[in-house]
């Protein structure tokens, strides 16, 4: 008799952003002479560098040509984009990363979707709360959440570690010892950034307790403090315990595009002895025909001279953005955090209102929609994230409305 998976029949609603997508869809149905401004979603608005357009359709070129076609990608991904990667990511900083750890993916969301699936479901997890959705939701269709706690707002079986004003948003090693610990940093969705020595301590940390700590560093590129690293790999002892994602949407506005990479160190093992790396490499040639090649072209072409000075451009405008909005919210009164290494604002919600209160009350007076906090986890309650990723326009506008509510 067939069922579906019973750990699917766990999941809470829907996703967050499909959630806030029906809410606005409704209101604009309701009210179509609104002029809204999506400040939710961290997609870009920019287009398509040049540098990296003239590599697609090269490689387009390239595939109309019998002589020249490409099939399926090679399992980890091309030659040319891994080496290419390890030069300008990993060597040019010290770390000690070789091609074949590199695995060439759609995107870093599908990696830290799926990355879980080659531990164990015993594997106890432990999650910063505020936390990307992604990382709580795979984990429930995995089996390891156990039962939703309605008093927590929490899963009985994840291990959460509040980031909160009180302790800069910086988590504290949990009293219970996890076995997989995601860190994003800079985070999504409080904007805040880990410095070196507190990332180092969380990587002894990790090789002390025999955990893998699954970094997600899909906003390094927006990083401007010297202290921040770009890569958990900076920090002794890593290649033992990290498994790191990478991503080409938000530095190079690949996001309709879909690029990334995880990198998988050879020296992580499990308490048995048994390799990480050729576990992934399983699941990755059997689960995923590769990266297209034009995609990947594409990627090769960022790390060019020319990529580089573009997509250093994409950045800044997204950063004078998230500039706009931290100053603009302190002028009108607002407490706010983030926007210096990352293009997201995370604020206190005024007049003691909830996170969806307050995303209701811009949505209906201003018609500016963004994200409630606590849609990233308990501890976000309270607080609401704006995004830096619309135009200049758009982001002076909203700002002005919001200061005149």
């Amino acid at each position: 008799m067939l069922r579906v998976n019973p750990n699917y029949l766990k999941l809470r609603g829907s996703y967050l952003f499909s959630n806030i997508a029906k809410k606005v869809n409704e209101y604009s149905a309701n009210h179509p002479d609104a002029q809204i401004i999506r400040l939710g979603i961290g997609d870009v608005t920019q287009p398509l560098t040049p540098t990296v357009i003239k590599a697609l359709h090269d490689a387009t070129d390239e595939m109309a040509d019998k002589n020249t076609f490409r099939g399926y990608a090679p399992d980890l991904g091309y030659d040319f984009l891994r080496n290419t990667i390890v030069e300008h990511e990993y060597k040019s900083r010290g770390c000690e990363i070789a091609a074949d750890e590199i695995f060439i993916s759609d995107g870093a969301k599908s990696d830290s979707g799926n990355i879980q699936e080659i531990f164990s479901s015993e594997c106890k997890i432990a999650v910063t709360d505020p936390v990307y959705p992604v990382y709580v939701d795979s984990n429930v269709m995995a089996g390891r959440a156990g039962e939703f706690v309605e008093q927590k707002e929490q899963w009985s079986n994840i291990i959460y570690m509040p980031c909160t004003e009180e302790n800069g948003f910086t988590p504290a090693f949990p009293e219970e010892v996890p076995d997989i610990i995601y860190i994003c940093s800079p985070n999504n969705p409080t904007g805040t950034a880990l410095k070196k020595d507190a990332l180092q301590k969380w990587v002894d940390y990790a090789n002390e307790h025999k955990a893998v700590i699954l970094f997600d560093a899909a906003y390094e590129a927006y990083i401007s403090e010297d202290d921040v690293p770009h890569s958990i790999y900076e920090c002794e002892g890593a290649r033992s315990c990290a498994i790191e994602m990478r991503s080409f949407s938000k530095n190079a506005g690949f996001t309709g595009v879909r690029l990334g990479y995880t990198v998988v160190p050879k020296d992580i093992k499990d308490v048995d002895g048994n390799q990480v790396h050729p576990m992934w490499a399983r699941r990755h040639g059997t689960k995923f025909n590769g990266a297209p090649y034009i995609q990947q072209r594409a990627g090769e072409a960022v790390y060019s001279a020319e990529g580089q000075k573009e997509i250093r451009g994409l950045v800044n405008y997204y950063m004078e953005n998230a500039k706009i909005i931290r100053e603009g919210l302190k002028d009108a009164g607002y407490t706010v955090y983030g926007g210096v290494n990352a293009p997201y604002i995370w604020l206190k919600t005024p007049d003691n209102m909830t996170s969806w209160q307050f995303f209701d009350h811009l949505l209906e007076t201003v018609n500016i929609v963004g994200t409630p906090g606590s849609g990233f986890g308990p501890s976000g309650e309270g607080f609401f994230r704006l995004t830096a990723f619309g135009s200049h326009e758009n982001t002076k506008a909203a700002i002005e409305r919001i200061k005149h509510i």
